[in-house]
């Protein structure tokens, strides 16, 4: 005869065997879902709007720095809409985007409506650059602008005086033509700048110096114009753009985009103007300029 007890085993192994698989399942999905929020944590892009003339670039420098900072931002997007500006801060935009990229982080560069000059120079600092067919881009060039007021002041009986120490000091004066030594010391300077922007290119589009010199006379390009110079490395809006930054750096699933707050709007920015520095204070002086003019002036 087999007694109760013995019957009563198998039944309780069995009921072990199944808990323990239950526990293990239990596991399982405890280990899944944590992998899963680690990796919904790390699916992040971060997005840097490069717009308008470009004037200075701390707020840019900034957010590029913190996305490179922060492990939980997988990828950059610069997302360039600029005909350029300011040689210097293009320059430095251009140099923290190296950066990042040495330190292991990849950037890649979106180019919308237009991105010349200086915006150019910033987006062949990335990785790769996406431009839409009908994009405008290029203009690798520079441009240094003056305005003889001359005749003007002679009309109106002004004469200013001025005391310099230093030939060159009121070098561009709007009260008297620049002499041809003038000129010559002014285009040494914006040829050297000139070079440089053909340099910052070839190096970062890793092409001859040559092959860029070719193109670097201030032409305006298309998207599609500048892809077959290999300017551009595929054709694509930000959406595209953002789909292969995703896969690139091993994103599963949607990428989380994250962005910096909208800038100052327009009353606060008259209000802070008015009250923190006159306007007059804030008309350009004659500088270098990475910038694409449509009708030729500054």
């Amino acid at each position: 005869m087999v007694s109760s007890g013995e019957k009563k085993t198998p039944l309780i192994k069995k009921l072990s065997f199944l808990i323990l698989i239950l526990l293990a399942l239990v596991g399982i999905s405890s280990i899944t879902s944590k992998w899963m929020a680690e990796q919904g944590a790390l699916n992040r892009i971060g997005v840097v709007d490069i717009t308008g003339l470009i004037s200075d670039s701390q707020n840019i420098v900034k957010q590029v720095k913190g996305y490179s900072q922060d492990k939980r931002i997988r990828g950059i997007l610069l997302r360039i809409d600029s005909p350029g500006g300011s040689v210097g801060p293009s320059q430095e935009i251009y140099d923290e985007v190296l950066k990042t990229r040495n330190k292991g982080k990849t950037v890649y560069a979106s180019m919308g409506t237009l991105a010349a000059s200086g915006g150019y120079y910033i987006a062949s600092a990335a990785e790769k650059i996406f431009a839409n067919p009908g994009t405008l881009t290029g203009s690798i060039g520079v441009i240094m602008a003056f305005s003889n007021a001359k005749g003007l002041m002679e009309k109106i009986g002004l004469q200013p005086e001025v005391i310099k120490a230093g030939e060159y000091k009121d070098i561009g004066s709007p009260a008297r033509a620049m002499t041809q030594k003038e000129k010559n010391l002014l285009q040494s300077v914006v040829t050297d700048v000139h070079q440089q922007f053909i340099e910052a290119v070839a190096a970062g589009r890793n092409i001859s110096i040559t092959e860029v010199t070719k193109i670097a006379d201030g032409r305006i390009l298309t998207g599609r114009q500048a892809y077959s110079l290999n300017l551009v490395d595929q054709m694509g809006g930000m959406q595209v753009s953002i789909d292969q930054l995703a896969k690139k750096v091993g994103i599963v699933g949607t990428p989380k985009i994250i962005k910096e707050k909208a800038p100052v709007g327009l009353l606060d920015w008259v209000l802070q103007t008015t009250i923190n520095q006159p306007l007059i204070d804030r008309i350009p002086n004659p500088s270098l300029q990475y910038t694409w003019h449509l009708s030729g002036w500054q």
